[in-house]
C-alpha cells in the first residue's frame, strides 16, 4: 500500500464511524423508545468506547505520531473484522 496511514483514516472515516454512528443510533432509539434489552445497553456503552477509540487512531494518524507498522496492523485487524461482519450478513 502506498500510505497505509491514508488508507487506515479513510477506512475509518468512511466505513468504521458511519457504521458504528449509525449502530449507536439505532441503539439509542431502542432505549428512547423503552424497547431496548440489557444486552443493547451493554453493546451502547462498548459501541461508544469503540468510537472514541476509532477517533483516537485518526487523531494520532493525523499527528502522525503511529508507525507505518503500528497502522498497517491495525488496518489489517479492522480489514478483518469488516469481513468477518459481512461473512454474517451472508
Amino acid at each position: 500500500m502506498e500510505n497505509i496511514k491514508e488508507e487506515l483514516k479513510n477506512v475509518i472515516v468512511d466505513v468504521m464511524l458511519p457504521e458504528s454512528e449509525g449502530y449507536l443510533e439505532d441503539l439509542n432509539t431502542a432505549i428512547k423508545d423503552e424497547t431496548a434489552s440489557a444486552d443493547d445497553l451493554v453493546a451502547k456503552k462498548d459501541i461508544e468506547a469503540f468510537i472514541s477509540e476509532l477517533k483516537t487512531i485518526i487523531e494520532v494518524v493525523e499527528e502522525d505520531k503511529l508507525s507505518d507498522e503500528e497502522a498497517e496492523n491495525i488496518y489489517e485487524k479492522i480489514i478483518t473484522m469488516l469481513n468477518e461482519h459481512e461473512d454474517e450478513e451472508h
